[in-house]
């Protein structure tokens, strides 16, 4: 609707995860390593958290395109609440037969799968996305399927992606046999208002449009609003490229994005902060002039 206007090769705030549009930030790219990590060490479960829309599907995906020929990857991205359904899914998502037998068919089907990729030289992964939604006692079933690692390769490794409910979960004194298997966990936090300037930009960028599309002024009042929730960036960015398109605006400043954030509120569907609009704007010339005052220093210190 709007990319030819602003002469956008396509969408740059599209909430479908896409790899190509990942920035990395400092939390990002220390999650993207310890996941590499974890692959090229043959580590045991891999725990990755964040709040909703933090990014960590756009990760998860970003790392399935850099994943070596010898591993053998599923993505598991429905969760289900009993084990039998979850095996199921687990042997459909590596094209095996999953539509009949039982409970045990299910996972010695799944064992001599794991076991033939590793007479080829190959390693199971199982990525399990969304997995804050997995019951105790289904994480205990997951434990207990990586017992078909033995000697000195781990044969299957699971990686566990989900929503700070996830550590909770994990926490529970009847899982303390997982936690002790999990070799490396990390939480993506929000980003900073640095981040959220070099996100937005780094978006316009990929997309083919012009990085300072956005003022800095804008980038900080997005920061506000969204609190530094990647999702929520991209949804506030979206429409603020809507609003400026109505009203034929080349630029997005300020009062664009005040205005859309204060449209969203109107419906109380959120889900941007709802502060009285002087309020909001005292706060964003505090972020600016934080910002200015910071990057002063940094020049002092290069300097």
């Amino acid at each position: 609707m709007y990319e030819e206007f602003f002469r956008l090769r396509e969408k740059p705030f599209s909430l479908i995860p896409d790899p190509e549009y990942l920035y990395l930030t400092k939390g990002h790219r220390m999650a993207l390593t310890l996941l590499e990590y974890s692959l090229s060490e043959q580590t045991g479960f891999v725990v990755i958290t964040g709040e909703v829309g933090s990014g960590k599907t756009t990760l998860v995906r970003k790392l399935l395109t850099t994943m070596p020929g010898r591993l053998t990857v599923g993505l598991l991205t429905n969760t289900h609440r009993s084990f039998g359904d979850l095996l199921q899914n687990i042997l459909m998502v590596f094209n095996l037969d999953f539509r009949q037998g039982s409970k045990v068919d299910f996972y010695q089907r799944f064992v001599e799968f794991v076991v033939d990729q590793y007479a080829q030289n190959k390693r199971t992964v199982l990525i399990v996305d969304e997995a804050q939604n997995l019951d105790v006692d289904v994480l205990e079933e997951l434990r207990l399927l990586s017992n078909i690692n033995a000697d000195k390769d781990f044969i299957l490794q699971m990686i566990l992606v989900g929503q700070p409910e996830l550590a909770e979960k994990l926490r529970r004194p009847e899982l303390r046999q997982f936690v002790q298997r999990i070799s490396v966990d990390y939480h993506l936090r929000p980003l900073s208002v640095e981040d959220t300037i070099g996100y937005i930009r780094h978006r316009l960028r990929v997309a083919g449009g012009d990085p300072e599309l956005f003022t800095t002024a804008a980038c900080c009042a997005v920061y506000f609003y969204a609190h530094g929730v990647p999702r929520l960036i991209n949804v506030l960015c979206d429409l603020s490229l809507v609003f400026a398109y109505a009203e034929e605006q080349r630029e997005i400043d300020l009062d664009t994005v005040i205005d859309v954030a204060a449209a969203r509120a109107l419906t109380g569907l959120g889900p941007f902060r709802s502060d009285p609009e002087e309020k909001s704007r005292s706060e964003v010339k505090r972020l600016l002039s934080e910002l200015m005052a910071g990057q002063a220093q940094q020049r002092r210190i290069r300097a």
